[in-house]
């Protein structure tokens, strides 16, 4: 197994990224939002790789993160769901968005990514819906927090989510806008609603 490769960013494909370790030039297939945050070529990165092993080929999948690999290797688990794609659906979703969608039942946000269907977007939702948390989303977005204040930022988010479910919005919509408002000890529902609401304008 590859886990990760460290190198110098050789060149930048449709569908493809090559880096050149010690002259060597490894292909590795990264989703098209990931693609679009690479540095220039020509700079060191370090990808984390999925090596996928068929038996007449194979194939190294990557990611700026261990959390979008992590993300990625739970969705190619559902049976008819293979890593091409698993690609599509993170070139679609960050894997925060995926988890969002997932707990909240959207169909619509997954099976917009290319190849995915609706049958295929409800069985991914109903296989992770247990072992994709919200909590690991919010934890992302409060990073700098410590982890008493961590819990009780994540539970403010939550209920500010569902009082924004309440009054229509979407699931997704609702929690996408949530965790882009800064939460601190001192925050309050109300608050983080009215900030969330802006967003949802």
């Amino acid at each position: 197994m590859i886990s990760y490769i460290r190198g110098k960013l050789a060149a930048i494909e449709d569908t493809k990224i090559v880096v050149d370790v010690g002259g060597v030039g490894y292909g590795i297939f990264m989703p098209g939002r990931v693609m679009a945050r690479l540095p220039q070529a020509g700079t060191e990165v370090t990808i984390h790789t999925f090596l996928n092993v068929k038996e007449d080929s194979m194939q190294l999948f990557g990611f700026l993160s261990r959390d979008d690999l992590a993300v990625f290797k739970q969705v190619i688990t559902v049976s008819g769901i293979g890593p091409k794609g698993g690609l599509s659906i993170l070139s679609q979703l960050s894997a925060d968005d995926l988890r969002f969608a997932v707990l909240s039942n959207d169909v619509k946000a997954i099976s917009a990514s290319q190849g995915i269907g609706k049958k295929t977007a409800e069985k991914l939702i109903l296989e992770l819906k247990d072992r994709l948390h919200l909590e690991d989303a919010l934890n992302h977005a409060q990073e700098e927090m410590d982890a008493g204040d961590l819990s009780a930022a994540g539970d403010i988010q939550q209920d500010a989510a569902a009082a924004l479910t309440a009054l229509g919005y979407g699931s997704t919509e609702a929690l996408k806008a949530v965790r882009r408002v800064s939460v601190t000890p001192d925050s309050k529902v109300e608050d983080v609603l009215k900030q969330a609401l802006k967003y949802m304008i």
